[in-house]
């Protein structure tokens, strides 16, 4: 049977050089600045993302989906204004975590037809815009589902024993950081913007779903290498501009019953994965919570020299995202004043501000 998700809900050779001499020269020439500082003893050799459009780079321009955003004024602000595919004007969360542990400037797309064996060595992302731990919310959006993003890291992983063997791939999978970030869509578009899942599920139930395909994808890239995991939780999803206009009244007020449900939903999620950290052996499981940081941005803008926290600076700012924020759209005069870019998405500033927020409470618990 086939869903149709409503628009307004849907809306990135060297074979014969070693691991460590390639490591050696990228740390040699690359640009970035890291604040983290890790211990002598500690390496983190690439990032690797799965999950939403939080941190898709471009893995959706070129299958078949209007889940897609790689073109203007999408990425006004990226590389002096190439729209990639990041559902943002410029850089998204996984290309400050990528320059964070000074690995490179950002992080590309698996499916990026430019990706070079050092891109592949240093990380890729998997995630796909609009896909949900439910596995019917990839399949409404016709994007790439989670467990198909697990079957692209299997692949990859192929690719990176080609290019320095066995024994240096699993150093590499072994040490790197993953990125799980999912979740708002199955909430915001499946539950509440559809009918599908509301006919057999509560918010309890639904929640309680969710949680286990999330466990089962933490435990399925543990045994594919995976040790040091990094999982987002749920955002404030009522209170970003596209669900306050189509559950927030008149006034467009925060849709409360989305922020109980993706609270719920947290709670559950971070017992989770403190069960998960101590069953699986030698492995960091880290819940990382996006929730109150982005709440607090929300709620005290000025704290952060932010103007516009209701509204996305494409269009009207109301329901504009993906295919509805186009070139045809006026964008805001200073995206850095807005904390979302989108009626779904943060703006680099936005993103940037969460990132500090994250990376000083969490990052040294991820290795």
């Amino acid at each position: 049977m086939q869903y149709i998700l409503p628009l307004s809900s849907l809306c990135a050779s060297i074979l014969s050089l070693s691991f460590y001499f390639f490591s050696i020269i990228f740390i040699i020439t690359t640009t970035t600045v890291a604040t983290l500082k890790l211990p002598p003893n500690v390496t983190v050799p690439a990032i690797l993302g799965f999950g939403d459009s939080i941190i898709d780079p471009g893995n959706n321009n070129n299958i078949k989906t209007i889940i897609k955003c790689n073109f203007p004024p999408y990425g006004q602000d990226f590389m002096g204004g190439i729209s990639t595919g990041r559902f943002s004007n410029g850089r998204i969360p996984t290309d400050f975590l990528a320059e964070e542990f000074s690995i490179k400037e950002y992080l590309p797309a698996y499916l990026d037809t430019n990706l070079s064996p050092q891109d592949l060595l240093t990380g890729v992302s998997f995630a796909s815009g609009a896909a949900g731990f439910d596995p019917l919310t990839s399949q409404v959006a016709s994007v790439i589902s989670l467990s198909e993003q697990l079957e692209y890291f299997k692949e990859y992983t192929e690719k990176v024993k080609q290019l320095v063997g066995e024994e240096k791939t699993n150093f590499i999978l072994t040490n790197s950081i993953y990125f799980i970030v999912a979740g708002s869509d199955d909430i915001a578009n499946t539950y509440f913007g559809t009918p599908f899942r509301r006919l057999h599920y509560d918010v309890e139930s639904y929640t309680d779903l969710m949680v286990e395909s999330a466990s089962s994808f933490v435990q399925e890239l543990y045994k594919l290498g995976a040790r040091r995991m990094g999982l987002f939780s749920a955002p404030p999803i009522g209170c970003v501009p596209s669900q306050r206009t189509i559950g927030g009244g008149i006034v467009r007020e925060c849709a409360e019953h989305y922020n109980q449900a993706a609270q719920l939903y947290n709670s559950k999620l971070s017992i989770e994965l403190d069960s998960l950290a101590h069953k699986l052996p030698h492995t960091k499981v880290v819940y990382i919570d996006i929730y109150s940081p982005l709440l607090d941005l929300i709620q005290n803008p000025d704290k952060y020299g932010l103007e516009e926290v209701v509204k996305g600076c494409c269009g009207t700012g109301l329901l504009e995202v993906s295919v509805l924020c186009n070139k045809l759209d006026s964008v805001c005069p200073d995206d850095s004043k807005y904390l979302f870019w989108d009626s779904y998405h943060p703006t680099e500033r936005g993103y940037q501000l969460l990132f500090d927020a994250i990376i000083k409470k969490y990052g040294n618990k991820l290795y």
